[in-house]
C-alpha cells in the first residue's frame, strides 16, 4: 500500500489551521459570527499569541504536530474572540 503525501505550502497550512481554530473558537465563545475571514484572522493571530506568549511553544498533547498546533491555536483564538466579544459588548451600550 503506497503512502500518499501531499505537500502544501506553509502559508496554506497556516490559513487552513487558522480557519479551523477560528471557527472552533467562535463555537466555544459563542461569538456573533464575523464570517470566514474573521475566523481565519482570529485563528492565525490567536495561534500566534498562544504559541509565542501564552504557552511558549506548541502544546504537545497528541503527538501529531498539526493537531497540537490546531488545539493551541484554538485556545489562543478563543481568548482573542472573548476579548473581541467583550469589546463589542462594551461599545454597544
Amino acid at each position: 500500500m503506497a503512502l500518499l503525501l501531499v505537500v502544501l505550502p506553509q502559508w496554506l497550512i497556516i490559513v487552513i489551521i487558522g480557519a479551523i481554530a477560528g471557527w472552533l473558537a467562535g463555537m466555544i465563545v459563542d461569538a456573533d459570527g464575523g464570517g470566514l475571514l474573521l475566523d481565519i484572522v482570529l485563528g492565525i493571530v490567536g495561534g500566534y499569541i498562544a504559541v509565542n506568549y501564552i504557552f511558549d511553544g506548541v502544546l504537545r498533547l497528541t503527538g501529531y504536530h498539526y493537531v497540537d498546533l490546531t488545539i493551541t491555536a484554538t485556545i489562543g483564538a478563543a481568548v482573542l474572540a472573548l476579548i473581541v466579544k467583550l469589546i463589542r459588548k462594551a461599545t454597544n451600550r
